[in-house]
């Protein structure tokens, strides 16, 4: 059977509009992941091969953003930034550091997901010790 341009046995397809934004949430996880590792395998090619691919994914990044921004949503990074434990990150590798240990955020392997005014999902870390 046909319904709204959708074809259905006998289980009808309900797309709830947290159904949707729950889509949108993960394709955005997983193009910031493909991100990832589109900057490695970057950095294998010579300057000219860069730039050209650099741009198409800098004009892709933009495209993420601006379907994020229409569903109220923004991919949130905190690279580089000092760990407090109240940050909306899971540290996968806290337990390897001493209490008096001064933490950096030195990859995140899943960012933090921010909806207009609220935490829509956690973000995963890896830590490392800040040398004084």
């Amino acid at each position: 059977m046909k319904k709204g341009g959708i074809i259905v046995d006998s289980e009808q397809i309900i797309r709830t509009p947290e159904v949707m934004r729950n889509a949108i949430i993960s394709l955005a996880v997983e193009s910031w992941r493909f991100g990832r590792v589109f900057d490695r395998l970057m950095q294998k090619l010579d300057a000219g091969e860069q730039n050209r691919y650099r741009n198409q994914y800098h004009w892709f990044l933009k495209k993420v953003e601006e379907a994020l921004e229409q569903a109220e949503l923004r991919i949130v990074n905190i690279e580089g930034h000092p760990f407090d434990p109240g940050l909306a990150a899971t540290a996968l590798n806290l337990e390897d550091f001493g209490a008096d240990d001064v933490l950096i955020v030195d990859q995140m392997l899943e960012p933090i997901i921010m909806g207009k005014d609220e935490l829509v999902r956690t973000g995963t870390v890896i830590l490392r010790k800040v040398k004084l």
